[in-house]
C-alpha cells in the first residue's frame, strides 16, 4: 500500500470527499441520476489509479491512468452540470473543480514519471 503516501493519491482521496459532500446536496431527483454517477466516477478515479499503481508494465499501467484521467474529465462535466441546474452554488462547484483539476495535474505529472 506504499500508494498512499503519494501525493495524487492524497489528492485523489480528498476529491472524494468532496465529492461525496457535495452529492449528498443534490436533489433526491437525482438519487438515480447525477448522484450515482458522479460518486462512481470518483470511486473509478481512485480505483483506476490503484490498479494501474500495482502493474509491471509502464504500458498497462498507462492504460489504467488514462482510464483514471476520463473518469476525472466525466466529473468534471458532471460539475458543470450540477451549476448549470443550480444544484451546487458557485462556490461549491468551483471548490470541487479546484481539487478535481489539481488530482489532474498530480495524475498527469506521475503519468510523466512513468513515461520517461
Amino acid at each position: 500500500k506504499s500508494y498512499h503516501k503519494l501525493l495524487v493519491w492524497q489528492k485523489m482521496r480528498e476529491l472524494l470527499l468532496l465529492a461525496y459532500k457535495y452529492t449528498d446536496k443534490l436533489p433526491t431527483s437525482e438519487n438515480f441520476g447525477l448522484k450515482p454517477q458522479m460518486r462512481r466516477g470518483v470511486v473509478s478515479v481512485i480505483s483506476n489509479f490503484v490498479e494501474g499503481y500495482l502493474k509491471r508494465s509502464n504500458k498497462e499501467k498507462l492504460h489504467y491512468m488514462d482510464i483514471a484521467e476520463t473518469s476525472l474529465l466525466e466529473l468534471e462535466a458532471q460539475s458543470e452540470i450540477c451549476l448549470i441546474l443550480k444544484y451546487w452554488l458557485n462556490e461549491e462547484y468551483l471548490e470541487f473543480d479546484k481539487k478535481r483539476s489539481e488530482v489532474g495535474y498530480f495524475l498527469f505529472r506521475y503519468k510523466s514519471k512513468i513515461n520517461s
